[in-house]
């Protein structure tokens, strides 16, 4: 299974400000649409989840800003899901040029699997095929 996702997205000029560099909150967008992505290279969607009655809303995100990216250019977004319990998930990303190679940034994410009544739900006992799924893309340093 892999371990590392990757996400390419093209920078639009709305994405960008009067001198042409990336706004930074469209970092966050683009988590949101690699880990999507993520999730659909694994075999379950967002509308898979959902129809199984649970959603992962985002408890908390960061982003360190390394190298200016600018409108034209492509991003790729790797993706790695860095902790997994009954309850949470983490997912971390790296943000790079795709022309140069160049690391622009990093950022994380981390989730809590809610029921459709909004409340925490153990993904183990009410899905255990797809905790073991995410169980089974964690990533650790040591496999780098």
């Amino acid at each position: 299974m892999d371990k590392i996702f990757s996400y390419q997205h093209r920078i639009q000029y709305y994405e960008t400000d009067g001198m042409r560099i990336v706004h930074h909150s469209n970092y966050i967008r683009w988590m949101e649409e690699a880990r999507t992505a993520m999730m659909e290279q694994l075999g379950y969607g967002y509308d898979r989840m959902e129809h199984d009655g649970i959603s992962i809303p985002v408890l908390s995100v960061s982003c360190d800003y390394k190298e200016m990216m600018h409108f034209g250019q492509t991003c790729r977004i790797e993706v790695r899901v860095t902790a997994v319990s009954q309850v949470r998930m983490a997912v971390a990303y790296e943000f790079y040029d795709v022309k140069t190679g160049h690391l622009c940034g990093t950022g994380t994410t981390s989730h809590c699997f809610v029921g459709q009544n909004g409340r925490p739900v153990s993904l183990k006992k009410k899905l255990p095929d797809i905790y073991e799924l995410f169980c089974s893309t964690l990533y650790t340093p040591d496999e780098a």
